[in-house]
């Protein structure tokens, strides 16, 4: 069951086929399939957009986690299990752009979240977000245009607990130019509340590691009580909003503000009262368990895992969201990662069949393309 809530102590995009890519996706639109909804709060109806035809762009991938696009309309998609990264052209053309040394896959760990500095190519770096033997770590990579090929990485953020699961993973720029890091509680929920650990967080750093002038505890730490936040975007106006796993009852949309307290382990859900905020929305795990999330055409796209599907919510712009919608339920598998093409009309979404949960089909883990219409 769906339900939109109403969001306490309010205030307070990264995203991503390619220019040529695109153009092939002129394709008939498909109807969509109404999810089963329940307002608990206020909230308006919102609209809906049209998809077109699913194609696919990139084949034979190992569990794709992050993506980001580089200025030139290429892009590059890391590969959990394998620690490689792919780097697919304007043309659609994949090749290797290397492996990033020092990843130690295991269970939901490995290569995860994956961004491209804002500044490239001025500041020539991929930054990558992985589990090592100890840890999960950020790592600052160099990237040459010229030959398509990785540099050495370079840590600038240890000490980030790792567990066989709940390792969070996603990275993101945000419009302030800092990088926004999603923790998991590394099955440690204690540590969620601790704003001493940097465990069940949303971090933001500067591009060197440090703490992100303005942050609200003057360390790395931006908000808390979090168990497993695995997408964050940003709308228009500036709203950063995460995706978080629940554990059995609720996964959440949560608004983004520096300072306030998600609620895990005390709160699955919304009903913290004054203490800690309420998700903007929620579902239940077996129609979502989500993952990647995206702003495009007025809406947060959510790609889900166990619920296998993509989820279309909408946009208000003042914070506040509408009914969601559900699209192309059970028919790709496993959804982990969406992100919106640099046009903004379009999107890719990646499977992740091949993660141990999941059942592959010929040529997963895929790169979706799917239009906007």
């Amino acid at each position: 069951m769906t339900r939109i809530g109403t969001r306490i102590r309010t205030k307070r995009s990264a995203t991503g086929p390619l220019a040529v890519l695109g153009s092939l996706l002129l394709l008939t639109a498909c109807s969509t399939d109404e999810a089963v909804t329940t307002g608990t709060g206020e909230g308006t109806e919102g609209g809906s957009t049209s998809l077109g035809e699913p194609s696919d762009l990139v084949t034979d991938l190992e569990v794709p986690w992050g993506i980001d696009f580089l200025p030139d309309g290429s892009a590059l998609i890391a590969q959990r299990d394998s620690a490689e990264v792919a780097l697919v052209d304007r043309e659609g053309e994949r090749s290797e752009a290397g492996t990033v040394e020092g990843v130690s896959p295991r269970g939901e760990g490995g290569l995860l979240g994956l961004a491209v500095d804002p500044d490239f190519p001025e500041n020539p770096h991929v930054y990558v977000y992985y589990t090592a033997a100890s840890d999960n770590r950020v790592a600052r990579v160099g990237y040459d245009e010229d030959t398509g090929r990785l540099g050495e990485a370079e840590v600038i953020l240890d000490g980030v607990p790792a567990a066989s699961t709940h390792n969070g993973g996603r990275i993101a720029f945000g419009p302030d130019g800092h990088l926004y890091v999603a923790t998991g509680d590394a099955q440690d929920r204690e540590a969620a509340q601790d704003t001493g650990s940097l465990a069940g967080k949303i971090l933001r750093i500067t591009t060197d590691g440090e703490a992100a002038p303005g942050n609200p505890f003057d360390d790395l730490v931006y908000t808390y009580g979090h168990r497993n936040v695995q997408g964050l975007a940003w709308d228009d106006e500036e709203n950063l909003y995460a995706i978080e796993f629940g554990q059995d009852t609720l996964d959440e949309v949560n608004l983004i503000e520096p300072g306030n307290n998600y609620g895990w382990p005390v709160v699955e859900g919304p009903g913290g009262g004054d203490e800690y905020t309420d998700p903007l929305l929620t579902w239940e795990p077996s129609e979502a368990s989500p993952s990647g999330a995206a702003v495009a055409g007025d809406s947060l796209w959510v790609a889900a895992l166990r619920g296998q599907r993509l989820w279309e919510v909408p946009l208000t712009g003042d914070g506040t969201v509408g009914q969601p919608r559900d699209h192309l339920v059970g028919e790709y598998g496993r959804l982990r990662t969406v992100v919106a093409t640099p046009e903004g009309d379009g999107l890719w979404v990646t499977t992740s069949n091949r993660d141990s949960r999941g059942t592959p089909a010929e040529g997963d883990d895929r790169v979706l393309g799917v239009p906007l219409e």
